[in-house]
């Protein structure tokens, strides 16, 4: 291990100094996370109890509200110690394992959406086959291998990250993210780190999802031109809800991959703070709310539960 004994703990600098605001901004901060946990958690108790729900596209989605959940714990309850706080220092420790809890939350988010474009690729191109292609057995060890591996692909790279020797102590953010903790890095191997978070952290994380969803969309709207009027209505219906998802997610990731290249000072101080959290309060509010008010065995099942 090369880790400095100098360093022991990282400061959080984007929390500044809010005065008695504070109380304020962890009231809101603590509804939101219940929300968060709430919203979900009532999505997932109602695809468990109603027989009629357990299809495949609602085991993706189960998964889907069960990470967001996972992802909102990863940066919110932090966050909501770091707004009382005087100081805003994290050990190296919990600061690793935040890294690690929002990197595999990035993961399995965008593996769970690739895989769902696939589902929506299947059902609209080719619907005579789907019960034989996407059955539950297999939904059931796809969701498993998204997170397992995501766990081992993720531990890897941390593995990296751990072994450095850090100089820096300031993140400018409200987390701890990899590719900003490689920044405080003075080791002489560190460009090996630089490697492991380019090929761990976007390319498989992010780069070949969005390709592959890219491609399954392209399909869907091949068929979709020389398709019928009710085929067309069927395909925006149930696209509609996931391709929302996707663009909320990508933005609200490559912001926080993006925005430390540029000088944000410039602008109001809450607007870098509140789009450093949308993936840990916006998406996992949005996922639950645009699946239960788009899709009909969702809905109906709410109007039966209330």
């Amino acid at each position: 291990m090369e880790n400095s004994s100098e360093i022991v703990s990282f400061v959080l600098s984007m929390y500044g100094d809010i005065g008695h605001l504070k109380y304020l901004y962890f009231l809101l901060t603590m509804i939101l996370y219940v929300s968060v946990i709430l919203a979900n958690t009532a999505l997932i108790v109602i695809i468990y109890v109603k027989p009629n729900l357990h299809e495949p596209m609602y085991l993706f989605l189960c998964s889907l509200f069960v990470n967001d959940i996972y992802g909102s714990t990863a940066l919110l309850p932090c966050l909501m110690v770091q707004i009382l706080s005087e100081t805003h220092d994290i050990s190296l420790l919990f600061c690793f394992i935040q890294i690690f809890n929002i990197q595999t939350y990035v993961d399995i988010e965008f593996r769970i959406l690739a895989i769902m474009s696939y589902d929506r690729y299947v059902c609209i191109c080719k619907p005579l086959h789907y019960n034989n292609i996407i059955t539950t057995r297999r939904v059931q060890i796809v969701i498993l291998v998204i997170w397992i591996v995501s766990f081992i692909q993720v531990g890897v790279l941390l593995s990296f990250t751990i072994r450095l020797r850090f100089c820096g102590t300031v993140i400018d953010k409200v987390g701890c993210l990899n590719h900003l903790v490689l920044k405080l890095s003075c080791s002489p191997n560190n460009i090996l780190s630089y490697v492991n978070d380019v090929v761990f952290g976007f390319v498989f994380c992010v780069t070949a999802p969005l390709v592959f969803i890219l491609f399954t969309y392209v399909k869907i709207l091949s068929v979709c031109l020389k398709a019928s009027k009710e085929t067309k209505t069927k395909a925006f219906d149930t696209c509609t809800p996931h391709l929302v998802s996707i663009m909320s997610f990508v933005f609200s990731s490559f912001y926080n991959i993006i925005s430390p290249r540029f000088n944000m000072t410039f602008v109001p101080f809450e607007l870098p703070v509140i789009l450093s959290i949308y993936a840990f309060i916006i998406q996992p509010l949005l996922n639950p709310l645009i699946y239960g008010l788009k899709l009909l065995k969702i809905r109906q099942a709410l109007k039966t539960l209330c």
